[in-house]
């Protein structure tokens, strides 16, 4: 769950630091007060797009910090990514400077937008204020119900599937149009392939092969240094040890006419033993450290080779043996474009496989469709739509990269009507609740600690408010759940209650946030229920809602 977030000079944020607890948690505040600027913050700090312009007016750089609690999911990425701390938690970092520049952080250590965002879809599922709009599109239909029902590695293998079998139908399409073109296709590929194997790159040779010539190259440079030290200490013309020898002797006499030179004498003699065992030293090195010309010479070779080649293919050199297989591939499937026969059959054999990944998948939305209409059905009965009804529609189709399926959300708002389809039927309000029933069921069955619920109670009001506070509490029990609302019913059923405010200081506008006790709870929910005048009979009507 999420603990704190940090938020400094951040559109109309100075700095705020806030201290998050389990269940729910409610923000209000006038329109405009930056209750949504929140949201945005911490959507910044799960990866999300920023520029220049999220930079407060007058600072250097924006700066959002959001520490977490991690769940097994999570803590398991941090491992295989090497980003645990000795804590245990999650804290994320991110920076935008007034020139657009961006860095990221995860536990201290630099990371990707890109990391933030996978490692943040596993910490916190935000749900928009215009979510409702999204669910009027047949794509965003199709996504939802297979996050629901776990489909989504499903869903990729039937589009991969789909795209491996067109792609070889293109293919032998092509080449019935034009078989010289794919001739002189074929000759390239052969002539790249033969290339390829006779250099013959195996995989991680380039970074063997590296180190191999540092470790060569370096040898060289270690055997000339540890050689002119020999011959400095002990074979030279003049060498040290002699040097160190004679002047040992000539102070030895020297010491015996003065005492006083005894001390010096008695120093010098252990540095001919340390020069002495020096030489011993270097001897064994030399003759460890092997030297090897003609091997350095091959590595340089072979070095040049593969780099040569790599640039000729425009790739890596590490990415030399997967082109290879790549171009091998292509080749095998050319060689059997020259037998219409065999490549209809591959096509043929392409397809099956696709169908039978496509009937899976409509199997298991079929099971999923009917799961998500009861439960969203038996939400509808709750936030007034009694006798509506809700179901997913699983209109057949040419086989395409989503399945055999399109998925359209029907539903009948009123009894004994039939069910149309969503964006035919439902008005804004009846959508709005809609939206929210299925935020509230899908959110349910997700594993995502942090739920943030951005205004989706818009377009709502009366009792239909005070159900959605209660569904939204009752979510709240099992995992932390955000919510900015505008709605009092809404804001009553919270355990915590933040209220945002902006002011004005020397002409610039600055948005702050604290957290509401029981005697402010009242005078909000007052507020948000009579509206500027706020009078004896708001007040107990927000006692009232708050004792509910």
């Amino acid at each position: 769950m999420l603990r704190t977030l940090s938020i400094r000079d951040f559109v109309i944020v100075d700095a705020i630091e806030l201290e998050f607890a389990p269940g729910f948690t409610v923000f209000t505040g006038e329109t405009g007060a930056g209750k949504s600027i929140l949201i945005d913050a911490l959507a910044l700090a799960l990866g999300g797009r920023g520029d220049a312009s999220v930079v407060r007016e007058g600072a250097s750089r924006a700066e959002i910090s959001a520490e977490f609690g991690p769940s097994r999911e999570a803590q398991d990425w941090l491992e295989s990514h090497e980003f645990t701390n000795e804590e245990g938690g999650v804290l994320l970092r991110r920076v935008i400077d007034n020139a657009g520049r961006s860095k990221a952080y995860i536990n201290g250590s630099a990371a990707t937008a890109a990391q933030l965002r996978e490692l943040g879809e596993m910490l916190v599922d935000i749900h928009g204020q215009h979510a409702h709009q999204s669910l009027l599109k047949t794509d965003a239909q199709r996504v939802l119900l297979d996050s629901q029902a776990g489909l989504e590695n499903e869903a990729k293998a039937v589009a991969a599937a789909y795209r491996t079998w067109r792609a070889l139908a293109k293919q032998r399409e092509d080449f019935e149009i034009n078989a010289r073109n794919v001739l002189l296709e074929r000759e390239r590929l052969e002539w790249q392939v033969n290339e390829l194997e006779k250099l013959a790159v195996k995989p991680g040779e380039w970074t063997d092969i590296g180190n191999e010539h540092s470790r060569l190259s370096n040898a060289a440079s270690l055997i000339e240094g540890a050689q002119e030290a020999l011959a400095v200490i002990s074979e030279s013309d003049n060498p040290m040890l002699s040097q160190l020898s004679a002047l040992t002797q000539k102070l030895s006499k020297l010491a015996d006419v003065d005492a006083a030179l005894k001390p010096v004498l008695e120093a010098l003699e252990p540095a001919a033993i340390q020069l002495q065992e020096a030489v011993y030293s270097l001897n064994d090195y030399l003759g460890r450290v092997e030297l090897d010309p003609d091997r350095l010479r091959e590595v340089e070779t072979r070095l040049d080779a593969i780099h040569s080649t790599a640039r000729k293919f425009r790739v890596a050199p590490e990415d030399l043996p997967a082109e290879l297989e790549t171009l091998s591939a292509q080749l095998r499937q050319l060689a059997d474009a020259s037998d219409l026969d065999a490549m209809r059959a591959q096509e043929e054999k392409l397809k099956a496989a696709y169908l039978d990944a496509a009937e899976t998948l409509s199997k298991g939305r079929a099971r999923a469709a009917a799961s998500l209409g009861a439960s969203v059905t038996a939400a509808m009965q709750e936030l007034s739509m009694a006798g509506g009804r809700f179901e997913i529609a699983l209109h057949r189709c040419e086989p395409a990269v989503y399945g055999l399926e399109q998925v359209e959300f029907m539903v009948a708002a009123h009894a004994g009507t039939g069910p149309r389809p969503l964006a035919k039927v439902a008005s804004g309000g009846e959508l709005a609740r809609i939206s929210l029933a299925i935020s509230v069921i899908t959110s349910s069955a997700t594993s995502i600690p942090t739920l943030i619920f951005d205004e989706v109670d818009s377009g709502i009001g009366g009792g239909v408010a005070e159900v959605v506070g209660r569904l939204l509490k009752r979510l709240g029990r099992d995992r932390q759940v955000l919510c900015v609302t505008h709605l009092p019913q809404v804001a009553s059923q919270a355990n915590q209650h933040y209220q945002v405010s902006k002011s004005s200081a020397d002409g610039k506008t600055v948005s702050q946030i604290e957290a509401l006790d029981a005697k402010a709870r009242i005078e909000e929910v007052a507020r948000m229920l009579g509206g500027l005048e706020i009078t004896a009979t708001t007040r107990k009507h927000a006692r009232e809602l708050l004792a509910s």
